[in-house]
């Protein structure tokens, strides 16, 4: 199987709730086809889930930008291609994405590509990235659940070694 299109773009988020009314984007990672990664946190200080609290805060630790600042670097590194975003749960961190840009500026292709929905259609459970990496043959131990920068990463090693 081929994808239909090599330009695409892995995307994760963490964010302050699964309420998209109510929450922000805290972390976000962008993985490009060849690797290049870009990981940013962003500066938040309203409420957060308790989920968030004890697993994701914790994790935070590099210096937080502006949202201005997140959309900035992150057109700059997609630059003019309109990729097609994949992401592992798309519904969530293209919420959290469209809210970051709005509908009618951000830099993807219109379009997400949901992942989980791929691991679904070829007979896997949606819920374990892990294990259908694992059965790809990908050592999973060097990536942290719940870090964008890692989800990313796994994300788009398990979409290269699954379409190969």
């Amino acid at each position: 199987m081929k994808p239909f299109s090599d330009n695409v773009i892995f995307v994760d988020t963490e964010f302050s709730t699964l309420d998209p009314y109510q929450g922000e984007i805290l972390s976000i990672a962008l993985v490009k086809l060849n690797g290049d990664a870009l990981y940013l946190e962003l500066e938040y200080d309203g409420p957060t889930s308790e989920w968030v609290k004890t697993n994701i805060l914790p994790t935070l630790k590099n210096p937080k930008v502006s949202r201005d600042e997140a959309k900035r670097k992150i057109k700059e590194f997609i630059g003019d291609t309109k990729p097609y975003m994949v992401s592992y749960v798309n519904q969530y961190d293209v919420i959290y994405f469209y809210k970051l840009f709005g509908v009618e500026n951000q830099p993807c292709y219109w379009l997400p590509i949901d992942f989980a929905s791929t691991l679904f259609s070829a007979g896997a459970n949606p819920e374990k990235l892990f294990d259908f990496a694992r059965k790809l043959g990908i050592h999973t131990g060097q990536y942290r659940l719940h870090s964008a920068l890692d989800d990313a990463k796994l994300l788009r090693e398990v979409y290269m070694a699954y379409f190969k």
